[in-house]
């Protein structure tokens, strides 16, 4: 066997440039044209996604978009009904699942109540005939790696939810996966412990190296989480990248809605340097920085939505004149319906001649006061309004 290709005592290929801080190689993933379906319906609608080795990924959207179902073709645990699922360059679209290099830390963890902490974590190696010295050294590393030093001999079931997630996690990474699955990983964590674990997770992914895929339908989880955001709608990828280009630059108005651009005004782009935004509910601002503060895919004039977020606006007074601000953007006016305090601000909903939007104010207002809102720099998203 040559020395560039060899099997370690785990059973898994070792000895690549490319590989984590487990000793095991990781793995690149290419999905193509994927479509999987329950019965009649098509949950995966043609879906491309391309991850690079040791790179982490983390699949948002909502429930029922495909995000699920997308990480369980790529187990082995959903078959493919056409397209192609590469691993390596290897095709894998039909391969069983414990040929694919991949393990899957599940949203419910699945650990085994009968069995102590080492145990559960060690049950994928004694599966693989490991012998019981190896299994034993394998399984102190992981627990030590994992910070659950001590607590080997301890029933799955005497453990908090934050070290439940690190056993289904230690269980994965015992085996030495080229890809590492996560579903919903967090989901069963209370707020503290999520922000705790999350992070966590976060250092041992960087640490490990391993590529990996995530699925949330939580914007903070994959933020801190993924290298990259693939945004999953309606089956297919609606975008990928950084999380902050996804983030700061949704691709669409659906997209910029789910990430928390709820508020939508339509308006039209005009080709007027001074005014180039018209609708019913701005207010003429002489000074404001309307190039900087509104980035429009599309600067062609023509009718179009602009997005933005409840924080993305500052309370101003007067009809927006006076020394121009320079980091401020156009004038929303509007008359208060109601707040609520939501911590460090009042999120009010705003009635404007076009609608509602949510506005987070420094100090509540009694229902029914006229408002002006400044959109702040860099604060809003024009898109091209939907052709009815």
């Amino acid at each position: 066997m040559s020395s560039k290709r060899k099997i370690n005592l785990l059973g898994t290929v070792t000895g690549y440039t490319r590989q984590s801080q487990m000793g095991t190689r990781v793995a690149s993933i290419a999905v193509d044209g994927l479509r999987a379906r329950y019965g009649r319906t098509e949950v995966l609608c043609g879906l491309d996604l391309a991850i690079a080795a040791g790179r982490s990924v983390a699949l948002l959207g909502p429930s029922g978009c495909g995000k699920t179902t997308l990480l369980r073709a790529l187990a082995g645990f959903v078959p493919a009904s056409a397209g192609t699922i590469r691993v390596d360059a290897v095709d894998m679209t039909h391969a069983p699942a414990n040929r694919r290099g991949m393990a899957m830390v599940f949203q419910s963890y699945a650990l085994w109540p009968h069995m102590t902490v080492a145990q559960n974590i060690g049950y994928g190696l004694k599966l693989r005939n490991v012998s019981a010295a190896a299994r034993t050294r394998k399984v102190d590393r992981v627990l030590e790696m994992l910070r659950l030093t001590g607590l080997g001999d301890r029933p799955a079931t005497a453990l908090s939810g934050g070290q439940r997630q690190r056993v289904a996690l230690g269980r994965a990474l015992a085996v030495d996966p080229r890809v590492l699955l996560l579903d919903e990983p967090l989901s069963n964590l209370d707020a503290r412990v999520r922000f705790e674990v999350r992070h966590e997770l976060r250092a041992l992914q960087q640490e490990l190296g391993v590529t990996s895929v995530c699925v949330t339908h939580d914007k903070e989880d994959a933020m801190v989480l993924g290298d990259d955001i693939a945004v999953v709608v309606e089956g297919r990828i609606g975008q990928i990248g950084p999380p902050s280009d996804v983030y700061e630059q949704p691709a669409d108005p659906w997209i910029a809605d789910f990430l928390g651009a709820t508020n939508r005004i339509a308006l039209t782009l005009t080709a007027d340097a001074e005014a180039p935004l018209l609708g019913p509910s701005l207010v003429a601002a002489p000074g404001a920085d309307w190039q900087t503060a509104v980035r429009a895919r599309d600067p062609a004039p023509g009718h179009r939505v602009l997005c933005f977020r409840p924080g993305e606006v500052i309370e101003t007074t007067g009809d927006g004149g006076g020394p121009p601000a320079p980091d401020h953007g156009p004038v929303i006016a509007g008359t208060v319906v109601d707040s609520v305090y939501v911590g460090g601000a009042y999120r009010s909903r705003i009635r404007l001649e076009s609608g509602v939007i949510l506005a987070d104010l420094p100090q509540s207002r009694p229902a029914d006061a006229t408002v002006r809102l400044r959109l702040q720099v860099p604060g809003g998203r024009l898109f091209p309004a939907a052709e009815s």
